[in-house]
């Protein structure tokens, strides 16, 4: 077994240097195992049954016990036939031969043929599957547990990427992050202005962009190995996951494993809208999400004095005009004075945008860390409060607030004109910014007050927060 284990399909080697890389080694064994599976073979009914559903053929046998079954079906590995239950009548059963000896599976069918999660579009297919998964795993039950000890992810992750000329990674220069404490000396002043000093003095977060991988179950056309482990993905059907903002191909098992540094595809990424924050910005190579840059960027141009900006709505038509230009075009979308006049149209689209993302950018994970400092009523520690929960934030998330409160702090400046402050301002982005995980409404009416005290605290002092 070892030394199929280690045989390669590519007859190449796996090298650490992006210059010097080669297709890894594809470890063999179990697509010779699946090669070397029992084939189906269907057990017909002589004669014609008037009970038989319309969904199954010649395979099915009627009323019969599982003693009558297993005699149609010995000496024949590979054997299937399937019956009418005796015990639930008008249930049904597949029976299946297989190391010597009948196995029994309740059989379902809407709309395609199953016996667990895998769907069939026939039940030869289900079969097929059934007998490669029964083999591999009574054969390589051992080395299927060990599979996973010796990973080749290291080589295939970003050394892949950087072949393909990807090779920036957001802000590896940055410091590291250093969660600021406030213990208390007597040797140093501890006033208020000298704690809010200390905040603002702090090293800046850093921003390595960490996203887990989306995986889902994938139907993978012809023979694929995974790309954690190096061996084949086996079976018809189902036989692995892929991440759908990557495309990395996994066994299912090995999914568990795979660090988070999923390195999105634009390819992939269908829209702008509703897509969550960190795909985006590491889809798009950014800092922040492009509707975040070009609608501030417009905004400050023409419209931080206009009066009741980000309260005043909108027309709700070219809001969407806007929506579909960012999911069509990208950063390439016009949005300027002479598409859209209306700057409320611009300021509307961006709320949109922050609405509708999956997770809000105060994520669901730290929401009640937020409406708690909000309930302390001590101005410092409720401060120092917010701040903890701010270092809790995915960088992307934190980045995407921090330039927004920096610009917020700007249409404040313009009060005078724009009639907007950071109280204002924070009834209009609190429910936008921050959303119950429980989406509870009495719970959302309840905390509103709360929502707009954080972002009104987040305005004012985002010079030492962020």
């Amino acid at each position: 077994m070892a030394a199929s284990s280690n045989s390669s399909l590519s007859g190449s080697s796996v090298s650490s240097d992006p210059e010097d890389y080669q297709p890894p080694i594809w470890k063999s064994y179990l697509y010779q195992l699946q090669q070397e599976a029992p084939r189906p073979k269907r057990i017909t009914c002589p004669q014609e049954m008037e009970s038989r559903p319309k969904y199954y053929g010649r395979e099915f046998h009627g009323l019969i016990s599982r003693e009558r079954a297993d005699e149609l079906l010995a000496g024949t590995e590979g054997a299937y036939l399937i019956r009418e239950s005796q015990r639930q009548p008008g249930t049904y059963t597949l029976a299946l031969r297989f190391g010597g000896q009948t196995l029994n599976y309740r059989l379902f069918y809407d709309g395609r043929h199953f016996v667990g999660e895998k769907h069939f579009e026939s039940v030869h297919d289900l079969v097929t599957d059934g007998l490669i998964t029964l083999y591999i795993e009574t054969k390589a039950a051992e080395y299927i547990a060990k599979m996973t000890t010796n990973p080749i992810y290291q080589h295939l992750g970003y050394t892949s990427f950087l072949r393909d000329k990807i090779t920036h990674r957001l802000n590896r220069t940055r410091s590291e992050a250093k969660k600021v404490t406030f213990k208390q000396d007597e040797k140093i002043n501890s006033s208020p202005l000298s704690r809010r000093a200390t905040i603002r003095d702090r090293p800046e977060k850093h921003c390595h962009y960490e996203k887990i991988h989306n995986f889902k179950v994938h139907t993978f056309r012809g023979p694929h190995w995974c790309e954690y482990c190096a061996n084949f993905m086996w079976g018809l059907i189902a036989q692995g996951v892929r991440c759908s903002d990557c495309g990395l191909n996994v066994h299912k098992q090995c999914s568990k494993l795979v660090p988070s540094d999923c390195q999105p595809d634009l390819r992939r990424i269908k829209k702008v809208f509703s897509c969550d924050l960190t795909t985006l910005v590491k889809a798009h190579n950014t800092p922040r999400p492009m509707v975040l840059d070009m609608c501030i960027k417009e905004i400050e141009h023409r419209g931080l004095k206009s009066e009741g900006l980000y309260r005043v709505s909108g027309f709700t038509d070219h809001i969407e005009d806007v929506r579909l230009a960012f999911d069509r075009d990208g950063e390439k979308a016009d949005i300027s004075a002479n598409m859209y006049p209306d700057i409320n149209i611009i300021a509307g689209a961006l709320k949109l945008y922050l609405r509708d993302l999956p997770i809000s950018v105060i994520t669901y994970d730290v929401y009640s860390k937020f409406i708690q400092a909000a309930k302390i009523t001590d101005p410092d520690s409720r401060l120092e409060a917010v701040h903890d929960g701010l270092l809790q934030l995915p960088p992307a998330h934190y980045e995407t607030l921090r330039y927004l409160m920096t610009h917020l702090k700007r249409v404040t400046m313009h009060e005078k004109d724009n009639y907007m402050n950071s109280e204002n301002l924070g009834i209009v982005f609190g429910p936008t910014l921050m959303r119950p995980p429980d989406q509870n409404a009495l719970a959302t009416l309840n905390d509103m007050r709360y929502q707009k005290l954080i972002v009104q605290l987040l305005i004012e002092h985002e010079d030492i927060l962020f």
